[in-house]
Order: C-alpha cells, then sequence, then structure tokens
C-alpha cells in the first residue's frame, strides 16, 4: 500500500478531527492505545494551527484519511536538558507529533510509509534531526521508532493535557 502522503489545508479540519475522534474510538480498549481524548489531544486548536501553516500531513485510502501526523519544531519542555546526539537550534529540528494510524490497516505497512515521509520531509528541509517522545509502554511505536534508526535517550517525566505528569521515552534521529 502506497499512496501520496500530503500537507492538508484549513479546509479539512472536519475531516482531520473526525480521523482523530474515530481513531480515538477504536483505539481506546487497546492493549497498547495513544492515550489520547477527544478534544484535549489532539486539541482542535492544534489541528487548525497545524493546517494553517502546512504541518499536517495524511495519507488517504479510498478517498479518507488512514493515518495523520504532525511535523513542526515544537517540543515539551522535557526535553530540554537532554544530552541528544546532535546539536540543534529549534528551527534545525523536526519533531513528530500525533502520528496515528486506523486500527484497520494496522500491519499494512502504513506506520512504516508515515515515518519514511517525515524523514524524507525533514530531510529536503534541511533538518540536523528529528526527535519525539513515546509514551512508555507503546512496545509498538517504539519498535517502529527504532526500525528507522530513532536512538533511545532517556525517560522523563511530562506533562501533556491528555495524559498528565506520565514517563515518555525521548527518541532522536540524526539526518
Amino acid at each position: 500500500m502506497t499512496q501520496q502522503i500530503q500537507a492538508l489545508a484549513p479546509c479539512d479540519f472536519h475531516e482531520v478531527q473526525s480521523f482523530y475522534w474515530t481513531l480515538i474510538e477504536q483505539m481506546q480498549d487497546a492493549e497498547f492505545h495513544p492515550g489520547w481524548e477527544k478534544g484535549v489531544y489532539p486539541a482542535d486548536a492544534f489541528l487548525k494551527e497545524s493546517l494553517a501553516v502546512g504541518e499536517l500531513y495524511a495519507l488517504r485510502a479510498d478517498g479518507k484519511i488512514i493515518a495523520a501526523m504532525v511535523l513542526n519544531h515544537q517540543c515539551n519542555d522535557g526535553y530540554n536538558g537532554t544530552k541528544w546526539n546532535v546539536e540543534a537550534a529549534v528551527d534545525e529540528i523536526t519533531v513528530i507529533h500525533a502520528l496515528g494510524v486506523l486500527p484497520q490497516v494496522h500491519g499494512q505497512g502504513v506506520a512504516p510509509q508515515m515515518v519514511e515521509a517525515a524523514i524524507q520531509i525533514a530531510r529536503a528541509k534541511q533538518q540536523k534531526a528529528i526527535r519525539l517522545d513515546v509514551l512508555g509502554g507503546n512496545i509498538p511505536a517504539l519498535k517502529l521508532y527504532e526500525k528507522f534508526g530513532f536512538q533511545y535517550h532517556r525517560t522523563v517525566q511530562m506533562f501533556y493535557e491528555d495524559t498528565g505528569w506520565t514517563n515518555f521515552l525521548l527518541y532522536e534521529l540524526v539526518l
């Protein structure tokens, strides 16, 4: 399954919101759920802002979004103080947020396709690295990122509206 991953536009907000809400509903009882909450994360304001600046990317199949993610330079304060492999200014780093794939296409190569797209987009923008955080215990996500060469740096307690204070694993891929 190889389709084009594209940046979406503000007019796609309701479709993107529906995708994330469907994902949250379908994953709430899953063993490795993302811990997201409707209207909290990803928040509507975050989605609208990401769409407005062309940072929300999605993959469609049969005209419907089956996967989405946000790529920007923003990171949680918990990233501070981490000894990264590469020194870089904020605008030289891409951070992956809210990467989600509908359960009905799990195991079909969609998540790896999204990560590969994130890497290609970051390289095209001449970024020095990609960084991200993974909810502690999210084994499928950890395996996915490690398969692409992301390196674990540390576990840190960070606060997000949907999870509260929770352990997250910080990863980096030097480009």
